[in-house]
């Protein structure tokens, strides 16, 4: 087993992910987050279960996600009456967010809970359509709706056949669903396991692609003591960086080459920290020195809706942050 895969790699990550938290407590809600998956990783769930619970003593920003996660490691160690009542809890809540409805239904599928697992991508589908409008974040409950109905033998109905129209991979979703194709996740057959793991990745591609709208194209800008820290944490990057002057003049000189190649495309700025870039390597199993992570993080943040438009208006503060109007500054 590669040692970035071993529980103990998985519990120093998320012991160090725990103490860089107390260094930055603004950041600390996803740190912790980050900290518990990897407790979860390790196998050491109640301390997982722990950190949820610590999380949800301090006024968190999203504490129906974090008692979904709960919920979903609670069941995975043992304590399915205390998940149960965390998921009844949630649906009682109906939040208008689509993860935590994404996270209890994706559990009790796992635990063929199938019915159960349909009426929550269901009842989350409903609070989030509006009309002809389908968001991004509905079609993914449709989506799981759909693997679900699969699996329950289900005739197609209206929503299944909406759910067929919002995807968007080459693989059809009845294909994708297939069962069959389900169950080989668990075949002993190394050729067939490595068949669906490749599909699997594919459809992952795809997702994260539309994840980033509307800002398919999003680079990554660090500000100056952030940068500082990144280099003196991970000095490998520093080819990547040669001196800030040059990563804002690299940043400029790009979307606006960008631009001329890609004129029908629309194009935003995300701005790193060391904290949230560290656990973003923590969530993809990988160090932060390595910079093909750099583009996928900015994705990333880009994802979250951390982007802001390029290029700002002539007389609107520069992107830079250095106060002056952009055309007196990097648009000049």
């Amino acid at each position: 087993m590669p040692p970035e895969t071993t529980p103990a790699h998985h519990a120093s990550e998320a012991e160090r992910l725990e103490r860089i938290a107390l260094k930055f407590p603004q950041d600390s809600e996803q740190l912790l987050l980050q900290a518990a998956a990897h407790w979860e990783l390790a196998d050491e769930r109640p301390r997982a279960s722990a950190l949820y619970d610590r999380l949800l003593t301090d006024n968190p920003r999203n504490p129906l996600l974090i008692k979904a996660l709960n919920a979903a490691n609670l069941w995975e160690h043992g304590h399915e009456a205390e998940a149960r009542v965390l998921i009844d809890g949630i649906r009682a809540a109906a939040p208008r967010d689509s993860t935590p409805w994404e996270i209890i239904a994706e559990t009790l599928e796992a635990h063929d809970e199938l019915q159960a697992a349909h009426d929550c991508f269901t009842a989350g589908a409903t609070l989030l359509i509006d009309g002809d409008e389908i968001p991004y974040e509905a079609g993914l409950l449709l989506n799981g709706r759909h693997r679900v109905r699969r699996l329950l033998g289900n005739p197609h109905d209206a929503w299944d056949a909406l759910a067929d129209t919002q995807h968007s991979g080459e693989i059809p979703l009845d294909e994708l669903h297939d069962p069959k194709r389900l169950w080989a996740l668990g075949s002993d057959d190394p050729a067939e396991l490595r068949a669906e793991i490749d599909r699997l990745r594919a459809e992952l591609g795809e997702r994260r692609a539309a994840l980033s709208r509307p800002y398919p194209v999003a680079v990554l800008h660090w500000p100056e003591a952030e940068l500082s820290e990144l280099l003196a944490a991970y000095p490998g990057l520093a080819s990547e960086y040669p001196s800030h002057t040059e990563h804002l003049t690299r940043i400029e000189t790009a979307l606006r080459d960008l631009t001329s190649a890609m004129s029908n495309q629309t194009f935003g700025i995300v701005t790193g920290t060391v904290p949230s870039y560290e656990a973003f390597a923590a969530a993809e199993q990988t160090t932060p020195d390595a910079a093909a992570l750099l583009p996928e993080y900015a994705t990333n943040l880009a994802a979250r809706g951390r982007a802001t438009p390029w290029p700002p208006a002539r007389n609107a503060p520069c992107w830079c942050g250095s106060g002056h109007a952009y055309r007196a500054c990097h648009g000049a």
